[in-house]
């Protein structure tokens, strides 16, 4: 499990530094000592300051879970930075986003850190506390206690500004104290001559409790554990004997005081309740700690050692309680046996395994491959060859065409099976600057990541799962990449019809569009270069022909009028280069014109139209075709391949639409009568741009969606 060791030591990264700031801080060394229990546990483990960072740095650690998947966990030491209530900012936060957390919630905590209202409580619940007031300012009446007395503040821990007094005068300077550094009221509460213990929590439902630890203070200094025993300053030295040296009907009664005394304030998984004994055997509670300290030499350690459990055993314990709580066991099943069904199997695989996915997507972003950069291509097409084989898939040179097109399959053949395509190269222009791979709490951000890497990284670990439940290698399944999806497929398309028409069905990798959709239907796109040729001219030159800017302009004006959003055709020029002599207007132009249309036969009428406008003997010009993409048109045999992958999606609660796209894409190459669908890759944004990113969420998410729709096919 991943968890993060969330505690508050020296940042102060908030908005403002506003409030009573917190005192107590876990030392760097018991820090490392928890998070290397953790790992001893088996736990991928880190620690994390609880400030403002914190909700990106849990996000990046562990991001969303899919159904199913047992999330991370926080070991909450925080005590917050400041203002009230402090104990209660982390795990309020933590109650906010979603993160399960060891320890008890933010009302146990707020009740336990305000010592008036916890004893207030206690006094309810019939439960012993020394008689006790409240003082609000300096100008108090004296409360009907009798001395000695024991001051502290109202919402303070770790005995912070606790002192024992003697008289009015001692009282009310020591109250005064209390004022001018904590700004809040003062418990004044009899003092309890006699012996102090410990009774250490550990658990829920029931709870269980540790043997009472005895406190023992030495022959000088005052019989309180003060906060510069605690920090180790005060000059002498604070003994802790557990089991405490007292008679076992005693040690039950404590007992079970302290168990009533952690329920009726709600706390959870651990507590320690601190108590006095007095000459008559009478026991008081002083106060319970919701976050009981686990440095080395606290009495809650120790009462575990006594229990027999060392301090890794009792880390990893208190992970195991909360689990429990959050996930109705202790140890929540990894279901990643091969014993275990094809899909849950899959699952575990998968889930147990998103760091490693996110690492090969940042290393293929360090792979350049752009389209018109054979060296790179030929590079990724390497590794992608090196990964297949080891995967047992080997490459079909029959169905290949290098360097555009390279197709491998399974020992049992692509044949009627399923071909899955994807493009290897990122279609961007050799000048435009990398982007460097980058992750924040909710994206991966890199070069080609949501065209090309993400979805290299999702067929990867697909294949892997298929493997891992032994599946693989009787799987029809061919694997089809091609490199000039820059170039609008002009040298791959031929390959890709031819082979596309062998398979059963046909998955193209592309990425998921936004609102987790893949896509059933796309529109057919041409490009054309128009050519147009005048004299060349001075400027301010009278002539009879045309300027030929002027004229193309208002072609190109006429040409923009047969977009029609009722015939689903779109026309526009996205690209102008002129040439022209020193000192002369131009006298050539080259446009590229763009045509998005939905069926061949709309794409030839509009063709037409555009030849009617631009017929005009007074200039020279010309239209080229560059490219022709056909559209991907709604079919019949879709349907099947479509209520498959919902099924999928349904079972694992995995978000999935479907929609039309005005983007062309190589499922329109595919034969009409093969079922096919686009969009199956990993949710991403600004797709063909420096600035693309891919949903973490979604690349396992998408990957899971794959391997169980391949593992369904091959059971059916």
């Amino acid at each position: 499990m991943k968890i993060a060791v969330v505690y508050n030591r020296e940042s102060q990264k908030v908005i403002n530094l506003f409030g009573i700031p917190n005192r107590e801080k876990y030392g760097l060394k018991a820090i490392k000592r928890i998070t290397d229990s953790l790992k001893k546990g088996k736990h991928q483990a880190i620690a994390l300051e609880g400030d403002k960072d914190l909700i990106d740095n849990l996000e990046e650690f562990m991001p969303r879970v899919l159904k199913g998947e047992q999330p991370g966990m926080v070991f909450n030491l925080s005590y917050g930075i400041q203002g009230q209530a402090r104990y209660t900012h982390v795990p309020s936060i933590l109650e906010m986003i979603g993160i399960p957390y060891v320890g008890s919630g933010p009302l146990a905590h707020s009740l336990a850190l305000d010592k008036v209202v916890a004893k207030m409580m206690f006094v309810q619940n019939n439960l012993p506390t020394p008689p006790f007031a409240v003082v609000t300012n300096p100008d108090f009446e004296m409360p009907d206690l009798a001395f000695p007395l024991i001051v502290k503040p109202k919402n303070e821990a770790v005995s912070l500004g606790i002192k024992i007094v003697n008289s009015e005068q001692e009282l009310r300077d020591a109250t005064q104290v209390i004022f001018d550094a904590f700004s809040q009221p003062v418990l004044v509460e009899s003092y309890i001559e006699g012996r102090e213990i410990n009774v250490g929590i550990l658990g829920n439902n029931p709870p269980l409790v540790f043997e009472p630890a005895e406190i023992c203070f030495g022959e000088s200094g005052p019989k309180i554990y003060t906060y510069e025993d605690k920090t180790r300053n005060s000059g002498r030295e604070i003994s802790v004997i557990c089991p405490a040296p007292i008679e076992a009907g005693l040690a039950a009664r404590a007992q079970q005081i302290a168990i009533d005394a952690f329920t009726t304030l709600g706390c959870y998984d651990c507590a320690r309740v601190d108590m006095r004994i007095d000459s008559q055997n009478n026991l008081y509670i002083l106060e319970i700690n919701s976050l009981p300290s686990l440095g080395e030499h606290g009495s809650y350690v120790a009462a575990a050692e006594h229990m027999g459990m060392d301090f890794s055993a009792l880390v990893n314990r208190l992970v195991d309680v909360a689990s429990a709580r959050y996930f109705d066991t202790p140890n929540p099943p990894e279901v990643t046996g091969k014993n275990q069904p094809s899909d849950k199997a899959a699952f575990g695989f998968l889930t147990n395994r998103r760091d490693q996915m996110e690492k090969q997507v940042q290393q293929w972003c360090q792979i350049s491959s752009r389209t018109n950069d054979p060296i790179g291509i030929q590079i990724a097409y390497n590794e992608l060859d090196k990964k297949l084989n080891e995967l047992g898939l080997k490459q079909a040179p029959e169905y290949s065409d290098d360097p555009h097109v390279w197709v491998w399959q399974t020992p049992a053949g692509l044949e009627k099976g399923t071909l899955l395509i994807g493009q290897l190269d990122v279609p961007l222009d050799i000048g435009i600057s990398t982007e460097p791979f980058r992750r924040d709490p909710e994206c991966l951000h890199g070069e080609g990541v949501g065209s090309s890497r993400a979805p290299l990284v999702m067929l990867e670990y697909a294949l892997k799962a298929l493997k891992f439940c032994r599946q693989l290698k009787h799987t029809h399944l061919g694997i089809m990449y091609y490199a000039d999806e820059g170039n609008d497929t002009r040298y791959s398309s031929t390959a890709i019809s031819k082979v596309t028409g062998l398979a059963k069905q046909v998955l193209v990798l592309n990425p998921g569009n936004i609102e987790d959709k893949i896509v059933t239907k796309r529109r057919g796109q041409r490009k054309y270069r128009l050519t147009v040729e005048g004299k060349s001219l001075k400027l301010g030159q009278p002539s009879k022909t045309p300027d030929i800017m002027l004229w193309l302009f208002s072609k190109l004006e006429k040409i923009s009028r047969l977009s029609s959003s009722k015939d689903r055709i779109a026309i526009a020029a996205v690209d102008f280069h002129t040439k022209s002599f020193p000192m002369l207007l131009p006298h050539r132009i080259t446009a590229t014109l763009q045509m998005s249309f939905p069926d061949i036969r709309t794409a030839n009428k509009t063709e037409e139209a555009i030849h009617e406008i631009l017929k005009d003997k007074s200039v020279r010009w010309n239209l080229a075709m560059l490219s022709s993409r056909p559209a991907m048109k709604d079919r019949r045999v879709n349907a099947r391949l479509i209520n498959s992958l919902q099924s999928v999606a349904d079972h694992w609660e995995i978000p999935l639409g479907k929609e039309a796209s005005l983007i062309p894409s190589v499922a329109g190459l595919v034969p009409t009568n093969i079922p096919v669908v686009c969009g199956i890759g990993p949710v991403a944004t600004k797709i063909h741009t420096s600035q693309s990113a891919v949903q973490r969420i979604s690349l396992v998410q998408r990957t899971l969606l794959l391997t169980e729709f391949l593992i369904n096919t091959i059971e059916k």
